[in-house]
């Protein structure tokens, strides 16, 4: 099937997209508004963008009214700074918690239940737990056309690696950490790595078979078929940023 983008509206399109762009990095990001007031957003679309300096992006819609500027990106613009923390299984409910529409004055990591560790080099509070944390300031914002969307492009000024996954020559433990990852409306865990090539006997084990859902719902569910997904990103009943 071909879909001409043309004809589609902003929510089908994004329906396609996270559909299809999987498994998607999550940017766990903390920001500071400027009167002080704590805010969390998981943000899955995101990639790094640079080496030397090293640098991430995030790609931010607005809230679900489709209208009204996230906290997160408004907190960055006047702020100027942000941590993005890896995304990890065993923090899972209070990162899906944080993407709910609260209100700007309500402290985010209050709502859903964290601690704040005191960053190094920014203002920003860390994720008491989160394994690895980028402490990030803005180094430029590309709005888009019809200035709702942003992207924006941190340089990373401080890295935070925990003790046990630092290894020699610099390296990660990456088989240690659980990182999860979005696909459309829900989560994966990554618990698994390989090198091409692979035997014929592993790859037929895998032909044609689905994902096994942790969550003992229906085979075939999705949130996005619920009233608690928004084309926004957020889970409605509560917030996003």
């Amino acid at each position: 099937m071909h879909i001409d983008a043309e004809n589609l509206t902003a929510a089908e399109a994004y329906k396609l997209l996270i559909g299809s762009v999987i498994p998607r990095p999550i940017a766990w990001v903390s920001t500071l508004s400027a009167d002080g007031v704590g805010n969390l957003a998981p943000i899955s679309f995101f990639t790094v963008v640079g080496r030397k300096p090293p640098m991430v992006s995030l790609s931010i819609q607005p809230r679900s009214d489709g209208v009204t500027l996230k906290d997160s990106f408004v907190n960055m613009r006047d702020t100027g700074e942000f941590v993005t923390h890896l995304a990890t299984l065993p923090q899972a409910l209070p990162l899906h918690l944080s993407s709910r529409e609260f209100e700007p004055d309500e402290d985010e990591f209050d709502m859903v239940g964290l601690k704040k560790v005191p960053s190094s080099v920014v203002k920003p509070p860390s994720i008491e737990g989160a394994p690895i944390a980028f402490e990030c300031v803005v180094e430029m914002i590309v709005p888009s056309p019809d200035g709702l969307n942003h992207l924006v492009v941190g340089r990373v000024a401080q890295f935070y690696i925990r003790d046990d996954l630092y290894l020699p020559h610099g390296r990660i433990d990456t088989g240690a950490v659980a990182p999860i990852g979005r696909l459309a409306a829900e989560y994966t865990v990554v618990d698994n790595a390989f090198v091409p090539p692979l035997d014929s006997e592993t790859l037929a084990r895998f032909e044609g078979r689905r994902m096994q859902r942790l969550d003992k719902r229906d085979d075939g569910y999705s949130m996005i078929d619920t009233d608690e997904w928004s084309p926004s990103g957020s889970v409605m009943g509560g917030d996003d940023k």
